[in-house]
């Protein structure tokens, strides 16, 4: 296997692990929020930021985070924990060129492209556009390279 090809593997697999490490930093935070006052916390935060809570945006936003139950942040968070999981099983595996990582990065990148794509049409953003083209591409590469590349010596 050529080197430029672990270099771009790896660069894949720093994305992944990227990903785990925000989400488990979304996780812990919601989790720290369970059984606190979830309302002031984000009214703190919007202070804090300078924004302005009279603006619709600002006062929908601190709605949406008054309406949250305790259930749904612990949800929030184990759910993070759980994508966490998968994003540092590809980027590890991927990160040590095992075979099996670029299946399951595939299955798993390409299972959640729908539900990106859903976000997308409910709330556009420029970093949502930019997550599903890396991951298309990542998609399309490994395909690529599993259709090309010989496995392993010892792996499947």
């Amino acid at each position: 296997m050529k080197s430029a090809d672990n270099r771009l593997i790896r660069l894949i697999a720093l994305f992944k692990l990227l990903k785990a490490a925000l989400l488990i930093a979304v996780g812990m935070s919601a989790l720290h929020l369970v059984h606190r006052d979830v309302a002031s916390v984000a009214e703190h935060l919007v202070t804090m930021l300078g924004l302005d809570p009279g603006n619709r945006y600002v006062g929908r936003a601190l709605q949406k985070f008054a309406d949250l139950t305790p259930n749904k942040i612990k949800s929030f968070g184990i759910v993070s924990f759980i994508y966490a999981g998968l994003f540092l099983t590809e980027g590890i595996g991927l990160w040590l060129v095992k075979r099996w990582a670029e299946w399951f990065s595939v299955i798993i990148t390409t299972s959640l492209i729908p539900v990106e794509v859903y976000g997308i049409y409910r709330h556009p953003s420029t970093i949502k556009c930019l997550v599903l083209i890396v991951n298309i591409a990542v998609v399309a590469y490994l395909l690529y390279r599993i259709r090309n590349e010989r496995p392993n010596v010892g792996e499947p």
